[in-house]
């Protein structure tokens, strides 16, 4: 089946399967916020992006394969409301931005821009985004032969930049990052990930940065 990424609360994961990585895409909770489980093709080692809600679904998505490592893109509760139960029942090491770590239960580490992160012999290049929150990461998979993969968080959606609650600072802060440290850095068909719905293409999005500068949101 082809990946499309589109999934609901209770659907089955979609599953993508890269070069070197699996990607398995699940929605949960009130939200709809989404998980994402990368196992790693050499040796089976698995990270979970977003423990966000429904620990149960979660856990069962993991599975015997146990998990090393949660990652979670910033402070707000929808993104950490399984962390606790997930790192107690896993013993995984949770990672999140430093700037937001104070506000996430059960952080054993921090990183920050330019970091980098592995799950076995895959790495992810940690990129730190100021605006929806002030310790916002996302993740970079380089797709060895392929193209690039991020993980946005609430940072980049379709359609465009995370929420700043009519802040114009933090808007300013937040479109400057995306646009310097995502848009201007990657080509168009590099794919992203988003903390809630459809994933998208920096190519689909690219031609609307104008506008969304312009709207201010």
């Amino acid at each position: 089946m082809t990946y499309t990424g589109d999934v609901t609360v209770g659907s089955a994961p979609a599953v993508r399967e890269l070069n070197g990585l699996t990607v398995t895409k699940v929605a949960v909770g009130t939200h709809n916020n989404n998980a994402y489980l990368l196992r790693c093709g050499s040796d089976g080692s698995q990270l979970l992006i977003d423990a966000a809600s429904e620990a149960p679904v979660l856990l069962g998505l993991i599975g015997d394969a146990g998990l090393t490592t949660v990652v979670t893109t910033h402070q707000h509760w929808d993104h950490h409301g399984a962390l606790a139960e997930i790192v107690k029942a896993t013993g995984a090491r949770s990672i999140a931005g430093t700037d937001d770590a104070a506000a996430i239960p059960v952080v054993t580490e921090t990183v920050n821009d330019g970091d980098t992160i592995t799950v076995g012999d895959c790495t992810l290049e940690v990129i730190h985004v100021v605006g929806h929150t002030p310790g916002s990461i996302v993740l970079l998979y380089r797709e060895p032969g392929g193209i690039a993969h991020l993980f946005t968080g609430d940072s980049l959606f379709p359609g465009g930049v995370g929420a700043t609650g009519g802040d114009k600072a933090k808007f300013t802060s937040l479109i400057n990052d995306v646009s310097a440290k995502l848009f201007d850095r990657l080509p168009d068909d590099t794919w992203f990930y988003p903390g809630h719905g459809n994933d998208s293409t920096l190519g689909a999005e690219r031609p609307s940065l104008p506008e969304w500068r312009a709207r201010g949101w």
